[in-house]
């Protein structure tokens, strides 16, 4: 079990990266909790996939050349490789985002 860094146990208005999960897990995940709009990463891409798994409020993604809208109750994967970023929605955003990778390698290309 890993227990929330800043002590909340209310699920709300956090960014937190784990890497190196207990298990061997495999994987890395950010879990992102905001009510902000107009928020997100700039481009960048991974040589893994990641997916997605968006439980509140919504977020436009641009995936390569497209451009999707998001929201509550989706799971989006990104293909490894491909450039991608997003904004979250007017209510804000919820999600968890998983790297097919036990560490985060990002390339930012903007």
């Amino acid at each position: 079990m890993i227990d929330r860094s800043d002590g909340r146990d209310d699920g709300e208005q956090w960014t937190l990266n784990y890497q190196r999960l207990p298990g061997r897990a495999g994987i890395s995940i950010i879990l992102e909790s905001t009510t902000q709009a107009s928020e997100g990463p700039r481009l960048h891409q991974h040589p893994y996939a990641e997916t997605f798994v968006i439980r509140r409020g919504s977020a436009t993604f641009t995936i390569g050349a497209d451009t999707v809208e998001g929201r509550a109750g989706q799971v989006l994967v990104v293909p490894a490789d491909t450039p991608h970023r997003f904004t979250t929605g007017p209510q804000g955003y919820e999600a968890v985002h998983v790297h097919a990778n036990p560490e985060f390698v990002t390339t930012w290309l903007a």
